[in-house]
This record gives structure tokens, sequence and C-alpha cells, in this order.
């Protein structure tokens, strides 16, 4: 007799939250749904990187969950939150820098995450926070001396005996001089340029001309089907009725939430059954490529979270991206400072170059 195949178990286990769960830390949800298991397996399974909340690596048993959260659980670690040797800075100079943001970190802090303990935040830091330490052994590698606000170069204090406060204290001082302050946003699972402003002035002048929409950014995406070269313009709020960000019923009356998004698309690359596309973001709100597509009827490859159409409909996804399809290629504007126009390109990383190279053989 032929043998029979048997099916592989899941890699991770899925849980959906319920209202019981609203303000209960991550550690006491996971607890709750593992039968036999002790505080210290819990946390053993959430400092190993086996948890997920809303697809995000999550290395904080202290986080506070809601209902409408989705828990992970791996079988097996999932790889290292990114470090600083991770980010690659494309240029900098006293006013801005530019770097390529890897996929698996957030652009900034949450709101209510900023009075966060610095131990918790170390945890899993934003490229914000960990940017300065990439700009610190950028300049050492290249042997450059970081100017102080008086204008003379700083150098390293000299080793003493310091208590563990005034160390940390002074390092913090240290890294001050390389602070960076971000002007947009990708989510955390897109890769791609950014531009992080060195100073508070050179930050609103940067907002200023994002506001006004004088600044280039396109993506790159891989997407269901084979849309046309269009544009979409609607008003998107934070809920669309199903708990999702999206476009605004016509019944709905006024939405404080509500925002004008307009996003430029055209065809690059038939792939199969797939399409990759050029997107252009005339705004920049929040989910907006995604929620756009998705609304559509091309679902952007590997996206866990707008998998429906704008009728309802599931939208099953077979590519087996490792991660959402999306990612900033190119960016360009003019230094705020010098009006120099600036530009900068980016080719898909490893991860989406690999799985593109899959999906283009099958």
């Amino acid at each position: 007799m032929p043998s029979m195949s048997k099916e592989k178990p899941a890699p991770f286990q899925l849980f959906h939250l319920s209202d019981e769960d609203n303000g209960q830390t991550l550690g006491a949800a996971i607890k709750k749904r593992m039968s036999g298991w002790s505080w210290g397996q819990t946390r053993e399974a959430i400092l190993k990187r086996r948890v997920q909340v809303n697809g995000n690596l999550c290395l904080d048993q202290a986080r506070k969950v809601t209902e409408k959260d989705v828990i992970k659980l791996w079988n097996e670690s999932l790889p290292k939150p990114v470090q600083p040797s991770n980010v690659k800075i494309v240029y900098v100079d006293d006013f801005i820098v530019v770097v390529e943001k890897p996929p698996g970190i957030t652009s900034t802090r949450h709101f209510e995450e900023r009075l966060l303990k610095e131990k918790r935040k170390q945890l899993q830091p934003t490229l914000e926070e960990l940017l300065p330490l990439s700009l610190e052994a950028h300049f050492q590698s290249r042997s450059l001396p970081v100017k102080r606000d008086d204008g003379k170069s700083s150098q390293r204090p000299k080793k003493g005996r310091l208590s563990a406060q005034d160390e940390q204290r002074q390092r913090m001082l240290q890294l001050k001089k390389f602070a960076v302050i971000a002007v947009h946003r990708l989510d955390r699972d897109t890769s791609g340029l950014m531009v992080f402003a060195r100073t508070p002035s050179v930050a609103q002048m940067l907002g200023v001309v994002f506001r006004k929409h004088e600044v280039t950014r396109k993506y790159h995406a891989v997407v269901h089907g084979h849309p046309k070269t269009q544009t979409f313009d609607t008003i998107l709020v934070r809920d669309r009725g199903d708990g999702r960000r999206g476009t605004k019923p016509a019944d709905r009356q006024e939405d404080p939430t509500a925002q004008r998004a307009v996003t430029h698309i055209r065809p690059v690359e038939t792939i199969g059954e797939y399409s990759m596309i050029e997107c252009e973001l005339e705004t920049g709100r929040t989910h907006q490529i995604r929620i756009h597509l998705s609304e559509a009827g091309h679902l952007l490859c590997g996206d866990p979270v707008y998998n429906r159409s704008a009728s309802g409909d599931v939208i099953e996804d077979r590519s087996n991206a490792p991660r959402q399809a999306l990612h900033s290629a190119s960016l360009e504007l003019k230094h705020p400072m010098t009006d120099e126009p600036l530009s900068f390109r980016m080719p898909w990383p490893a991860d989406l170059f690999k799985w593109l190279k899959e999906l283009r053989s099958r």
C-alpha cells in the first residue's frame, strides 16, 4: 500500500482575543490560553521571540491588549529584532539623514508609548530610537568629529569610576548629539527609504514640504490581479464599519477621523496572476496604499490585515510572500537648507528579491 502523507503541524497557534481580555497584559492573555503553562514558560516564550500581536513581534509581556488583538504563538523563535548595523545610511549632513529602513521595525513610537520606561522601550526600539546608534557608528567608522552646540569637536570622555546612573546619563548625552526627528513614516513591515531631520527647525521645514506634497515618494508593490493605471481619491476613516481603516461609507455622517487620501498607480510587470506596480503618494495617510489596493480587489501580497475587498469578501492569498510586498523604492526632495535637488533609489531588499525570483519561476 502506498504510504499516506501526514499533514505538517501548523507552525503557530492563533488566538483571537475577546472583550474579557481588555486591559490584561500580553503575558496574562497567553497564560490564560495555554493550560498548564507557568508564568516562567509564558515569559520565556515572549522573550525568545515566539509571540506576535497583530502580526508584529512583541517582546513586552506587560503590554496591554484589547479585544481586537490577534496573538500568534510560534513553535520556533522568530528572527532577531533589527540592530543598528541593519540600518544603512545613504545620506547624512548636519541637517538631514536618509536611511534604508529594514522591515520588522516601526518608524516611531506610538503616542501612548512615549512615556514607557527606557528598559521597556529597549526591548523593541523604533527606527527613530535606533538611528542615533547607527549614526554614531557611521561617524566613528569614518573618524569624523561630531560638532557640538558650541561649534567645537566633541571628544570621548576619559574613563573613570562612575556610578551606573552617571554612566547611563553620560551615554544619553553622547547619543543626544545624534538624535533625529521623523517627518514621515513607513509601516512596520514595509521596507525602503526614509528621511529624518537632525534639528527641530529642519523638522518643521520638512513638515511643510511634505504637507505641500513637494516630496516625490514612489513605492513598488506586488498585488493580486492586473490593475490598470489609475488614481484612487477617497476619504479614509479610522473605522469603515468592520473595525478596520478604510474608505468612508456613503451613508456615514460626519466623521472626525476623515482624511482625503490620493494614490496614483501604474503597472510595471505581470507575474502570472500577480502584478508588480508602482504607487506614487500624493498624501500620506496611515495604510493608504494597502487600503486603496485592497478595496479595489487587488490585495497586496502578504498583507494579513486588509485581506477583504470593499464588499467584504475575503481574498485568498496564495503568493507565499514573507511579509507585505510593499517597498519605498525612491525618494526625491529639495534639501531644506540649500534647495539642492536630492534623489535616492533603493532596490528590493533580500527577502522580497528572493521571493520575487521564486514567484516569477512558478
